[in-house]
């Protein structure tokens, strides 16, 4: 796990944009699990983060200078930006954020990356079909709060496995899902979701893996679909966790395993946008988000996000 004392606070002078580049004042800084896997030093799919360098990590700002004519002072952007109160970045990997549309911290939660990982990945590696059981591990985070909703959208059950009773009680009573349970209390995974789901599972959404997709993989009916999204339990373990192989059941049930990452899908952005933005002024969506105030909390923010402090989406509003 890591510490507060992995980070330094580092103060140095403004950056000046460039042409065709524009100078951004952070207003919010996202945290995500997947920074986790930036500083282990052997990311198999993104750069690594080195010890010195800024953290990574999505930004809401405003513009306060621009050398670019698609975008202008006081405009609202979101773009991976890291940890730093101000940051230059080339105006064409930026995203303009209107302000009237929904709060500017949605760029970073619903519709954000988050918002995008939860519809592409659930209706597209999965296809929820009316009536399927739809499982979601890390059900109260930014990713699974989301999902749950979708499958609900999408005319399926929904069942939710999070760290807290709080957490239980924000997806059922607040987010609708069908059922869910605290993992932390429950001595008997297999046998409390035999009870949430008499018929099977259908499709399993997992952001964890661990003992808890171990307990799912049981419970898979013939043809589910399993989209991986994280697997948070094993970020910060020494070594590799041993776990049931369970690579026969999905002989069993003719079930399909799918890894993804949300940038696959970015030639169909503006698509899953238009639809989340939809959903979200209908108020088929709901969400909370957990913000800390100050970039120097920064750290602590995202060590209390890896230990499942959080409930929605963990921000840090930069001080």
């Amino acid at each position: 796990m890591p510490k507060e004392s992995d980070f330094r606070l580092v103060e140095s002078p403004v950056p000046r944009p460039a042409s065709g580049e524009v100078l951004v004042q952070a207003l919010y800084l996202s945290v995500d699990p997947y920074m986790r896997i930036r500083i282990n030093g052997a990311s198999s799919y993104a750069q690594s983060v080195q010890p010195g360098e800024v953290m990574v990590g999505g930004v809401v700002g405003r513009v306060v200078e621009s050398n670019d004519p698609r975008i202008a002072v006081d405009d609202v952007v979101e773009g991976m930006l890291g940890w730093q109160k101000y940051a230059v970045a080339p105006a064409k990997t930026l995203r303009k954020i209107d302000p009237k549309n929904a709060p500017v911290t949605t760029a970073l939660y619903v519709l954000g990356m988050p918002g995008l990982t939860a519809y592409f990945g659930l209706l597209d590696i999965c296809h929820p079909q009316p009536g399927e059981t739809v499982v979601v591990s890390g059900a109260a985070g930014a990713v699974g709060s989301l999902v749950g909703q979708i499958a609900k959208i999408k005319r399926c059950r929904a069942i939710g496995i999070a760290g807290t009773n709080e957490k239980v009680r924000f997806i059922t009573q607040d987010l609708g899902f069908e059922g869910g349970f605290n993992y932390k209390e429950t001595p008997d995974y297999t046998a409390r979701l035999k009870d949430l789901c008499p018929n099977g599972i259908d499709v399993y959404f997992d952001n964890v893996g661990g003992s808890i997709t171990d307990a799912v993989m049981k419970l898979l009916n013939t043809r589910a679909r399993v989209a991986v999204c994280g697997q948070i339990s094993q970020y910060n373990a020494d070594r590799p966790e041993m776990g049931p192989r369970w690579l026969g059941q999905l002989v069993a049930k003719q079930a399909k395993v799918e890894g993804f990452l949300v940038h696959q899908f970015a030639d169909r952005y503006d698509e899953g946008l238009r639809q989340l933005s939809t959903w979200l002024r209908e108020k088929r969506i709901r969400y909370r988000e957990d913000i800390v105030d100050g970039i120097e909390n920064a750290p602590r923010a995202f060590i209390g996000m890896l230990e499942g402090h959080n409930i929605g989406k963990q921000l840090v509003k930069v001080g």
